[in-house]
């Protein structure tokens, strides 16, 4: 789940990190109140959509009257924000974030991440960051410092200050630095994040150190330990098969392939998203059904792709074993099919626990499916129909 600047900011002032004063706002009274009551005599107006890239793209702006506040508001709300993360499309900007504009002396790279070839999370921290970060990544990769932390000792005063040091920051700056590292490694610790990220933590003129903006991602599967969580996450801000998804406890993801997938387990999910694209095809999504997922749940995911007017053939592969059974995904099938008259071909792959039975139902009850005998013939049919532009539909 992604955060929103302003939400991410909210966590890590509770953890100690230093963040600019700021307000969100709906609308342009709202932004210009904002600045009102921050006071000062500049402010930073920032378009709060999920993706990075929102300066180059024009979606931060400064502005030095609080009726510029208002107006650059106005005209950055309602607008689709396209950066390189967001895809043609964009990301439409519902809300703006008002923050206090700061003197900036110095820009800093932080962030905290699990690495995932060794397991533990780490800490990477370069002292050139700002909107050129990846560049200076591919360009000079020795600039980025790598800690990995031990999960038995945690982020040690010592190791903290070490990095200080090695950002080039020393006296109060640095022991300031070292309370912030801290501070980020303590909220992804409890907050099960897979990601925070700090571009720039800034040093201002007069000497303060400042996390101007911040980019959050916490795992949703731990939303039973964070009920908190749940004002966090924006329904207005994802599409309504995404809110779908969720209710229905589908991993979901859409992309932009008119072949619409339903796999049973995201490493094979993966893997036929990789057969599809090899044979010249393009998934529409990412949808992972879980082991425990009912007839009605997967009737859900089916509706979804039916309802993607780009979707030209859904393809379904489904291994049954353990708790989920082939026979349940295709009661799934069944449901969702009777309720879509005409909908395009749909291509199932099973294997394993009452493949058998799962056919037969599909079949006794006159679903008109396209039975594929392994995982290449399912993704060649697959794009076979794709291509053909959903012909052949009912």
């Amino acid at each position: 789940m992604n955060l929103h600047e302003y939400q991410a900011k909210e966590i890590l002032k509770a953890y100690g990190v230093q963040v600019p004063p700021g307000a969100i706002a709906s609308s342009a009274e709202e932004a210009s109140d904002a600045a009102i009551r921050l006071g000062g005599s500049s402010w930073v107006i920032k378009a709060q959509v999920h993706a990075g890239g929102r300066g180059k793209a024009g979606g931060i702006k400064i502005v030095k009257t609080t009726k510029a506040a208002g107006e650059t508001a106005a005209k950055m709300l309602g607008t689709r924000l396209v950066t390189a993360q967001t895809g043609a499309e964009g990301k439409e900007v519902k809300q703006v974030y008002v923050e206090e504009a700061l003197n900036v002396a110095k820009e800093i790279y932080l962030a905290a991440l699990i690495d995932r070839s060794i397991g533990r999370v780490a800490l990477l921290a370069s002292a050139e960051g700002g909107q050129d970060i990846e560049e200076v990544a591919a360009r000079s990769p020795e600039n980025i410092i790598k800690l990995v932390i031990d999960p038995e000792q945690g982020l040690t005063p010592k190791d903290a200050k070490k990095l200080a040091a090695d950002l080039g920051l020393s006296g109060g700056l640095a022991d300031d630095a070292a309370k912030a590292m801290a501070g980020v490694y303590q909220a992804f610790i409890e907050n099960d994040a897979s990601l925070i990220e700090i571009n720039p933590l800034c040093v201002t003129e007069d000497g303060r150190l400042s996390a101007l903006d911040v980019k959050m991602i916490v795992d949703d599967n731990a939303l039973f330990r964070h009920s908190d969580w749940n004002k966090l996450w924006g329904e207005a801000d994802v599409g309504a098969d995404e809110i779908e998804a969720r209710r229905s406890e589908l991993n979901y993801v859409p992309m932009d392939g008119n072949i619409g997938v339903m796999v049973t387990g995201a490493g094979l999910a993966l893997g036929i998203l990789d057969l599809l694209k090899d044979r010249g095809g393009n998934a529409a999504d990412f949808m992972d059904v879980r082991p425990v997922a009912t007839r009605e749940q997967v009737a859900a995911g089916i509706r979804m792709l039916h309802r993607n007017p780009k979707v030209k053939a859904v393809l379904v592969v489904t291994m049954g074993g353990g708790v989920l059974r082939c026979d349940t995904i295709a009661e799934g099938i069944a449901i969702a099919c009777k309720e879509t008259p005409g909908h395009v071909p749909v291509i199932v792959r099973a294997a394993g626990t009452a493949k058998e039975m799962g056919e037969l139902a599909l079949r006794n009850q006159g679903i008109e499916v396209i039975f594929a005998d392994d995982l290449a013939d399912a993704a060649d049919k697959a794009v076979a129909a794709a291509k053909a532009g959903g012909k052949g539909k009912r």
